[in-house]
């Protein structure tokens, strides 16, 4: 059974985090869906992920390609990755449900806190996911290293 875990940004923007734990969820040999709202951040993280170091590569592919299953990352506005991921990583306060959660290793939600409606959409997800359930941990990284601030068993 799978976990949600909320990454509270407040020092890094999402490509500098959403970089590190796609190659953490990499070397755990997880697949990995990269789920948005809009194609223009979709767009920047892309592009983003091209820029990384060169011993850093990060073999992926946006949503709608002819290789969409073959993709170890997809990035993708929509609910079903063809890829069929170990692990989903939200941005953009895009959705997960609770079933899919439990289904998958690992859920992860990144939100900007220096944003309100990202900070309250993610206190939402957090409520729906945790009455349902689902073991969820929040971790911040205000202290300027990551730690975990809250858990809810599943």
């Amino acid at each position: 059974m799978g976990a949600a875990f909320f990454y509270h940004l407040t020092r890094h923007p999402v490509e500098v985090t959403l970089r590190t734990l796609l190659e953490k969820s990499r070397q755990q040999g997880w697949r990995v869906a990269v789920r948005g709202r809009t194609d223009e951040a979709l767009d920047r993280l892309d592009a983003q992920l091209w820029l990384g170091p060169e011993d850093g590569f990060l073999p992926h592919g946006r949503a709608g390609g002819p290789h969409d299953a073959d993709q170890p990352i997809l990035l993708t506005t929509g609910a079903a990755a063809p890829n069929r991921p170990d692990c989903v990583i939200s941005v953009e306060g895009a959705g997960v449900a609770a079933p899919e959660v439990t289904a998958l290793s690992r859920v992860m939600i990144l939100f900007d806190g220096h944003d309100e409606a990202a900070k309250q959409t993610a206190r939402e997800q957090w409520r729906s996911l945790t009455d349902a359930g689902v073991e969820a941990k929040y971790w911040s990284e205000e202290s300027g290293r990551w730690e975990m601030k809250a858990q809810s068993g599943g």
